[in-house]
């Protein structure tokens, strides 16, 4: 992730227009996170109705009103504008968190060659390591909404144990291989499964099971 952006300037979506040109501040925004690069143009209507989309996705996934800690997650929005009137207009639909590329950045052309972009929008979903994990994820931001993280959280292999989504608090099972580490982490497994994992382990004979029943119920006392 970070040597695709090593030497080139990504910009803050904020009021001062903050740059990230050093390899320390790439590095330490970069790292270690998912990263959405966003094609789109302000002269195709469907970009400007998917940008609004894209924005309240983002911010649920990341902003602490919605999250108690932000998603793993980048937004690098990349114009295929020409004018930087054209790329503004998009932007400001964006979030603050958002990160750009300025409009006069060759570079915006050379992604869009890179990632075989052919339609607007496109949301390209790519790993820390930079490899593809989805080619576009527009369709998928769409149907499933802010679901779909946890999808390429886990596709990546990207464990963040901290990380919450509204989701999590409504009783919504969200099978995967991590299940059960948030159900541990949150004290909610049943004492149901509990209790089956235990037989399924096999203690032996039915007297022993019985024995360490007693133990646990009688509070471990010795018999005589």
């Amino acid at each position: 992730m970070v040597d695709l952006f090593m030497d080139r300037v990504l910009v803050k979506n904020n009021k001062d227009r903050d740059e990230l040109d050093t390899e320390r501040e790439i590095v330490t925004r970069l790292q270690n996170r998912i990263l959405l690069l966003f094609f789109a143009s302000a002269d195709c209507e469907r970009c400007q109705t998917f940008a609004l989309t894209l924005s309240d996705f983002f911010k649920q996934l990341t902003d602490e009103f919605y999250v108690d800690r932000s998603a793993q997650l980048v937004l690098l929005y990349i114009s295929l504008d020409e004018s930087e009137e054209r790329l503004e207009s998009l932007l400001k639909e964006l979030p603050k968190k958002c990160l750009f590329l300025a409009c006069e950045d060759t570079y915006r052309r050379e992604l869009e060659a890179m990632f075989n972009v052919e339609e607007l929008p496109t949301v390209v979903v790519l790993r820390p390591d930079c490899s593809i994990l989805v080619p576009n994820a527009v369709e998928e931001i769409l149907h499933l909404g802010q679901r779909c993280y946890r999808n390429w959280q886990e596709a990546a292999e990207l464990i963040d144990r901290s990380f919450m989504i509204s989701d999590d608090f409504e009783g919504k099972s969200m099978r995967s291989f991590s299940d059960p580490v948030r159900r541990l982490k949150y004290k909610v497994e049943d004492e149901k499964k509990k209790k089956k994992k235990k037989k399924q382990r096999g203690w032996g004979s039915g007297g022993e099971a019985e024995n360490e029943k007693e133990e646990r119920e009688g509070g471990g006392g010795v018999s005589w």
